[in-house]
Formats: C-alpha cells, structure tokens, sequence
C-alpha cells in the first residue's frame, strides 16, 4: 500500500490541504498528515509548530486558538484544515496516516481517540514514540506505528519493532536497502519518495510515502 505525502500529490498541489487531500484520494491513494493541537484543542492537519515557514508570522500553533489560525491560512489562499474535515471527506474509504507531531497529554489523546473512533482506516504514527505507548494503554487496539530517521540505529529499531501491539514501522528511505529492516516481519513504509523516478523504483516491493507522482 502507498500514501501521498501531505496530500503533495503533484507540485500543482500544496501540503496539509482539503483539495489536495481529494485529489489525493481521487487517484485512490491514502494519505500520510500531521497533527498538532491549538490553543483551544482543535486538531489541525499542519506539519510546521509555527506559522513561520508557510505564513511568514513568528507564532505558536499551540498558543493560538483555530479561529486564528485559519483567518491567517485564509488570508494566504493556503487555509488550515482541522483532522475533522480530513476525516470526513475521507468517507473511511482511504487510509489515514496520522502524524502526532508534538507530545500530547493523555487529554488530548484521549480526544483524539474519540474523535476518530468511527474511521476505522486511522493509524497514528510519531517520531515521538511516548505518544504510541500512551495511545496504547488508553486502547491497545489503536492502530499506531513508531517513526524512525538517521541515526537511529538498526539495533534500535529491530528491537523497538517488536514491542506488542504496534502495527507497523515509518522508516526513512535511506534504510531501505537494509537486510535487517527488510527481514522484519512487521509492516513497514518508507517515506519520502520525492519523485516518479523513485517511485518506480522501489515501488513494486515496498510500502511508500511518496509525493509528486
């Protein structure tokens, strides 16, 4: 199975957005997203902790309330989606590639977990692997998947690929050669694939996050 990256699915198409994310699953791709909490604790579908990158302002996603933020993203032509409104275009057709970006309380989690509860096709992923392990003492039939990029180790994620109830692994491409990664018996996809090139390439015996298709 393979995800557009952040709904990039071609340079026509900007990250974290509703109509890329259609696009996205009018080709009949999942996708992979992130997630961050704002100040009233929305769910918004951004990758960035700041508004600095796309919309030029020195602001916290955390310290904003979503009402702010989306007149910002507005203003830019480029408006903030909530996980919600990715949700509910997605129809549970499409599989849902989750990023928690920040680490969340165990209220925010729980938000999360409730609010996603009738889209079956959700799996939540992070770099920050606290977020997985207490995602699963609240339901361990949550499915998640631990994040990896250099230098972790292969000793590190051969060990941490089997932790119960964990799902799958979301490795960076450059371990995609490993003999060690491709032997383990868990579901693994390697991410980001940034063109057709690459896609062609390694697309026939692995999983791929990839963009620009």
């Amino acid at each position: 199975m393979h995800l557009i990256h952040r709904g990039i699915v071609s340079k026509k198409y900007k990250e974290n957005l509703l109509n890329s994310f259609k696009q996205s699953f009018k080709k009949g791709f999942g996708i992979e997203t992130d997630i961050h909490a704002t100040k009233d604790h929305k769910f918004i579908c951004y990758h960035d902790f700041t508004l600095k990158r796309i919309f030029k302002k020195k602001e916290s996603i955390k310290n904003l309330n979503y009402q702010k933020i989306k007149e910002i993203s507005v203003k830019y032509q480029k408006p903030i989606p909530l996980l919600q409104d990715l949700l509910k275009i997605s129809k549970n057709k499409f599989f849902l590639f989750i990023e928690i970006k920040p680490k969340f309380s165990t209220k925010l989690l729980k938000k999360l977990i409730k609010e996603t509860s009738k889209y079956s096709k959700c799996v939540f992923i992070s770099f920050k692997h606290q977020n997985i392990y207490n995602l699963l003492k609240l339901n361990k039939k949550t499915k998640v998947g631990l994040s990896f990029s250099p230098p972790t180790t292969i000793k590190s994620i051969v060990r941490k690929s089997k932790i119960k109830d964990v799902d799958c692994l979301i490795l960076d491409k450059s371990y995609i050669k490993n003999k060690k990664i491709q032997g383990l018996k868990i579901k693994k996809y390697f991410y980001t694939i940034k063109n057709k090139t690459e896609f062609i390439k390694y697309n026939k015996k692995n999983n791929l996050i990839f963009e620009n298709l």
